[in-house]
């Protein structure tokens, strides 16, 4: 396209209340993130009624602040990217309607977004793409591999099966009293401990890349009840080196598997746990080695923010793609 493309992106999916505006689809002009993590630290996690409130008494004030930050008018917006789903419905409903009264009052199109196309292209905002490319989704929510032929083509090739990596992590920072969020609390720990612990690896059958980490949560679980009824003492430390030396172990191992398989020509992660310090160290080395190109965006776009919404609502926008005022939530809802 000729003009210059502006696209306005708003992100509500869990307990971030994000508006970006970004251009291009590669230019971030603004990027305003609200987080939540105070509010839901007392509880262990995530109180879905709690993220609705907090997002409906942020949207307004995290959109105002995009505009002026990007120093941009209503009339240089192309169009207002939302993410859909998934995610959790109430949450995600402050964000859908929020854009859907802007894009009726504004008189400008509206782009449904999925929410983990956003976390793929937040690498875009980077790097251009190069296609056929490997995507490894790891989130609080979601783990995924991804096949991307052209822009807007997914071919989820696995995906997990039960909990997924950041929920294992949360999960496993809780048995070991560790504050919410528990992921960076885990690789922070892991760096002071050892792998004692044979923690099992779940590959599943012999050519799946699908995922499984209830195993290992449960094996964590059983391992620290056992010992503390046999009056034994296990260092935290080792435990959380040990579980995470667990899935990094599969997270690698299949995607490195997979990038030979359909032999790509770039492999990008995305999502919250993609900011995993030991993670990013694994893929790093090993795709090194296979001289094929890895992309890992910086930690302020691995977790939740609208600038990924745009940048995904962008490639939907030049596509021709458009959403109705109908537009609705979508907990649960597929890449495709």
């Amino acid at each position: 396209m000729s003009k210059e493309v502006v696209i306005l992106g708003i992100e509500t999916s869990c307990d971030e209340t994000a508006v970006a505006i970004v251009k291009d689809g590669k230019k971030i002009l603004s990027n305003v993130v609200s987080s939540q993590i105070e509010s839901h630290k007392r509880f262990g996690g995530v109180v879905p009624e709690i993220a609705s409130r907090h997002h409906v008494e942020q949207i307004t004030y995290v959109l105002e602040e995009a505009m002026e930050q990007a120093a941009i008018s209503w009339r240089e917006i192309d169009g207002i990217a939302v993410t859909e789903g998934p995610g959790l419905v109430g949450a995600l409903l402050v964000g859908v309607n929020a854009a859907k009264a802007l894009a009726f009052s504004k008189h400008k199109p509206l782009i449904g977004v999925h929410h983990i196309a956003g976390h793929i292209y937040a690498n875009r905002l980077q790097e251009e793409f190069k296609f056929p490319l490997l995507a490894l989704i790891v989130s609080g929510g979601h783990t995924e591999l991804v096949i991307m032929k052209a822009h807007g083509e997914y071919e989820v090739i696995g995906e997990t099966r039960d909990d997924a990596a950041g929920e294992a992590y949360d999960k496993v920072a809780r048995l070991l009293h560790l504050p919410y969020p528990g992921g960076p609390e885990i690789d922070k720990l892991a760096k002071q401990g050892e792998e004692t612990i044979a923690f099992p690896r779940a590959w599943l059958e012999p050519d799946s890349y699908d995922f499984s980490f209830s195993g290992l949560k449960s094996s964590v679980t059983n391992t620290i009840h056992n010992a503390k009824q046999r009056g034994e003492s296990l260092k935290p430390e080792d435990i959380a080196a040990s579980f995470q030396a667990s899935v990094i172990d599969v997270l690698t191992t299949k995607t490195v598997r997979a990038a030979k398989e359909y032999h790509v020509k770039q492999v990008i992660v995305a999502g919250g746990v993609a900011a995993n310090k030991g993670l990013r160290s694994s893929l790093q080395q090993e795709f090194a080695n296979l001289q094929i190109p890895l992309q890992i965006p910086p930690l302020s776009l691995c977790t939740d923010n609208a600038a990924m919404i745009a940048a995904a609502g962008t490639i939907a926008f030049e596509q021709g793609r458009r959403s109705g005022l109908d537009l609705n939530a979508r907990a649960s809802m597929l890449l495709k």
